[in-house]
């Protein structure tokens, strides 16, 4: 497998992001910080809703490929201003020239990540972009390089990161509660219609369950194992190219090992487990927000830790965002880029193995 990031640079803080006595995302916390929005569909619309609760944060603009896109979008969550293609110019460069915009949200389909994280970054926008961050990793390093050259802060929206169930169960892993982690189980798998217009099915859009889901279950064995030594992939590929299933085995110099799990064909448990010499952790489903930890020692000794997230769970995510740029960080320490750029490794080298090719490659 090709080399990933430096030795040196450290891949978690393995310390819970909310202490104990700020466990509440929405109070303010400092001077306003003006958003603007690329993007108008799903995604968009939920993580806006959850922004939408934080009093630091003021919805300035949004942009769509079409005006009324735009502004129906703008009409319905409160945004100042709206950004439609104008005269060949694209909505989203309109609202990069808006100097009352502080920082962008990328959440277009894949593919689009690098063109808009990049045009936001030269634009002097600091940037928070959808996972996965690029199409590849040689992408990644493209926008990671920019954003250092131009002092802006750039951050992958891995938003179960921020989660408080998960900065527990960090916690927990780091704690020595479970002694040596062993091994680590994770898996994410839905049934989405097989649509060969839909994102998920299209290799243009950078489809499929490896690049749409595996950030989740490989943000696990970050958290508990740390960078692995090697990567095994296997993956069942549709007659476009795309993967509706990948597996995937990440081993350790200690022996430990990771399974991981994408599907777009079979509804799977979406947990993850993590077994060290002491004792078990087990999240709940989805593994992507979970609200329930049960820990069991090696004496069969249990108990369960509860968690109810703000919103939809994104306001963790946009706080901390938020928090760094209030503070002139350039980079979120519970997200580092360069856990991005390891992920984006891993991702490359599981899908050369798996025979996944996309154009931007």
């Amino acid at each position: 497998m090709p080399a990933l990031t430096p030795a040196t640079e450290s891949l978690l803080i393995r310390t819970p992001l909310l202490d104990s006595l700020n466990q509440d995302p929405v109070p303010a916390s400092g001077s306003p910080v003006r958003w603007g929005v690329i993007s108008t569909g799903r995604i968009a619309s939920t993580v806006v809703s959850d922004l939408a609760l934080l009093p630091d944060a003021v919805l300035q603009s949004v942009s769509s490929r079409t005006q009324e896109n735009a502004d129906a979008f703008a009409s319905e969550h409160g945004f100042q201003s709206a950004y439609g293609d104008d005269g060949g110019l694209p909505g989203y460069q309109r609202l990069l020239q808006d100097p009352a915009v502080d920082v962008v949200y990328v959440a277009t389909p894949h593919t689009s990540h690098f063109s808009a994280a990049k045009a936001a970054l030269e634009a002097g926008k600091h940037v928070l972009c959808e996972k996965p961050l690029t199409i590849n990793a040689r992408e990644a390093e493209v926008l990671v390089r920019l954003a250092r050259e131009k002092s802006l802060f750039l951050m992958e929206a891995v938003w179960t990161r921020f989660l408080p169930s998960v900065q527990r169960a960090a916690e927990i892993i780091a704690s020595g509660e479970l002694g040596e982690i062993r091994w680590l189980q994770a898996d994410l798998g839905f049934p989405a219609p097989c649509n060969p217009e839909s994102r998920l099915w299209r290799l243009d859009d950078g489809g499929g369950a490896l690049m749409d889901v595996g950030v989740y279950p490989l943000t696990w064995a970050l958290i508990s194992l740390g960078r692995p030594e090697s990567l095994t992939a296997t993956a069942h590929l549709t007659d476009g190219g795309v993967d509706s299933e990948t597996a995937l085995t990440l081993s350790y110099p200690s022996g430990a090992q990771v399974q991981a799990m994408t599907s777009l064909t079979s509804a799977t448990p979406q947990t993850a487990t993590i077994c060290g010499t002491k004792g078990m952790l087990r999240s709940n489903a989805p593994l992507f927000n979970p609200t329930e930890l049960t820990i069991t020692s090696s004496s069969g000794e249990q108990r369960q830790e509860k968690f109810t997230p703000v919103g939809h769970g994104y306001t963790y995510q946009l706080r901390e965002v938020i928090r760094c740029l209030q503070l002139g960080l350039l980079e979120c320490p519970t997200m580092p880029l360069a856990d991005t750029l390891t992920t984006m490794s891993l991702l490359d080298e599981a899908r050369r193995q798996a025979g996944i090719s996309y154009p931007g490659d």
